[in-house]
């Protein structure tokens, strides 16, 4: 029991950050704010066949116990008590449609049924892992099954580039000579920056620097806000809590007062 990670072995580690695995005896309820990243991910819920979150409303949305989902924009709700026997993977920037061939900009801010992207091939691969007992060898399980599904994935390299470059610096003075650059009209830069990587350029560095916010943000630290706002390209301290508050929907101060061991994960309980 507990919690393990690995990085898949080439040329997965390219596509895929991290494969994951949670199984943990059912905690108290209490709810936790989730932070977005820039690349998909996928949930497979061990405990129950089904996956539930919740917006801002108070809304539940359901989906099943196998989901591709994001990349979000905004922030959204689970409860601690419902994760008990999870597995999972976060895709780096246009992974999942390196791998999956699939419009990741259809996906954005919302979860599809693995189902309904892969048909029999998903639902073989949660009952395997139901009846694997050991976390390790879901994990090697998990890995061998996305190395079936597409025998020599590769990013595009202009999006790649694209995406190395903006992680570096996210200014959005940089996406017009990225653009220009990769000798695509601006109509089809974007459009294959969002078929890949599941939103534009713009949103795409705006993410990038709300996540470099949420790295400086530790609560043990006397932070300086206007600082931070020039260090990750905001004009001023309003702009940074103004676009923070979109992403995480709540004040930076908020969020680095809340801040625990798992800076994606905000307690609201």
């Amino acid at each position: 029991m507990g919690w393990h990670s690995i990085v898949p072995a080439p040329p997965l580690d390219s596509l895929i950050e991290t494969i994951w695995d949670w199984d943990m005896p059912p905690a108290a309820p209490g709810r936790e704010r989730i932070l977005p990243v820039p690349g998909t991910a996928l949930i497979i819920n061990l405990h129950e066949d089904e996956t539930r979150v919740w917006n801002d409303a108070g809304a539940c949305l359901r989906a099943s116990g196998s989901v591709i989902g994001g990349p979000y924009l905004r922030s959204w709700i689970i409860d601690t008590a419902e994760q008990v026997r999870v597995m999972g993977l976060g895709f780096r920037p246009g992974g999942a449609h390196a791998l999956l061939g699939i419009d990741i900009g259809e996906l954005c801010r919302r979860d599809v049924d693995l189902d309904a992207l892969l048909g029999a091939s998903a639902r073989h691969l949660r009952q395997r892992l139901l009846e694997t007992p050991l976390p390790l060898h879901r994990l090697a399980l998990l890995e061998g099954w996305l190395r079936r599904l597409h025998p020599e994935p590769a990013l595009d390299p202009v999006i790649a580039h694209a995406a190395a470059m903006l992680g570096r610096t996210p200014q959005l003075a940089r996406i017009g000579l990225l653009q220009r650059d990769s000798g695509w009209s601006a109509h089809r830069f974007g459009t294959r920056f969002r078929q890949q990587v599941g939103m534009t350029p713009k949103q795409f560095a705006r993410l990038l620097r709300f996540r470099a916010v949420v790295a400086q943000a530790h609560p043990q630290a006397e932070i300086r806000w206007s600082e931070v706002a020039a260090d990750s390209g905001y004009c001023d301290q309003a702009h940074l809590s103004h676009q923070f508050r979109e992403f995480a929907g709540i004040t930076p101060a908020a969020f680095a007062a809340l801040r625990g061991p798992y800076p994606n994960h905000v307690p609201l309980d």
